[in-house]
C-alpha cells in the first residue's frame, strides 16, 4: 500500500482527488510491516473509517476508481454480500452500484472456497480482483522493486500512464 500511496503521488497531474480510508487494522499493518506510523504524513485526504460524510460515500460524487489495497478477506467478504457497516464498503458499494471501477488487491492465501465465492460475486458485479502476486520477470532487485510490480499492476488496471516494465518491451 505505501509503494501504491508513493506512485500516486508522482501521477498528481493524472489524479484529480485521492481520498485514503485507514482502518484501524491498516494503520497495524503500516506500523508492524514498515516500522513507523508514517501514514499521518500522507500528503491526501484521509477519511476515518466510520466517517459516512465523506464525498465518496454517495454515487453522486463522481468518484470513478476505487482501489482497496490491501483488501482483507473480511472486507472482501462484507463487500461481497452488500454490507455496508463502514466508510470502505459503502463507498465499494457506491462504486459497485454506479457501474464504476472496484479493485481488490487481496494479499491472503491460500484462498478457501469462501474467498473464491466472494470474489466470484464482486467480479460478477463489476469488480476487479487483483491478488498482490509479485511478477518476478523483471528480476526485481530487492523488495522495493518487487512490491512496485504489484502497484504498477493495480495502475495499470487504473488506466493510468505509468512506466513500468513490460513483457518484451
Amino acid at each position: 500500500a505505501k509503494v501504491l500511496l508513493d506512485k500516486l503521488e508522482k501521477l498528481s497531474g493524472q489524479i484529480e482527488d485521492v481520498g485514503v480510508i485507514l482502518s484501524d487494522n491498516a494503520k497495524k499493518v503500516w506500523e508492524v510491516e514498515l516500522g513507523n506510523s508514517d501514514y499521518e504524513n500522507i500528503s491526501f485526504n484521509i477519511y476515518n473509517k466510520m466517517d459516512f460524510n465523506a464525498p465518496f460515500a454517495s454515487g453522486s460524487a463522481k468518484y470513478n476508481i476505487m482501489i482497496i489495497c490491501p483488501c482483507s478477506m473480511g472486507s472482501m467478504g462484507r463487500i461481497s454480500a452488500g454490507i455496508s457497516d463502514d466508510l470502505l464498503t459503502r463507498a465499494a458499494d457506491v462504486i459497485l452500484k454506479e457501474r464504476r471501477k472496484l479493485i481488490l488487491v487481496p494479499r491472503d492465501t491460500p484462498y478457501s472456497l469462501i474467498h473464491i465465492n466472494n470474489m466470484h460475486t464482486i467480479t460478477m458485479a463489476g469488480g476487479i480482483i487483483c491478488p498482490a502476486s509479485p511478477s518476478f520477470y523483471s528480476n526485481p532487485s530487492d523488495f522495493e522493486e518487487l512490491a512496485a510490480t504489484v502497484a504498477d499492476r493495480i495502475l495499470d488496471l487504473c488506466g493510468f500512464e505509468i512506466e513500468s516494465f513490460r513483457w518484451n518491451d
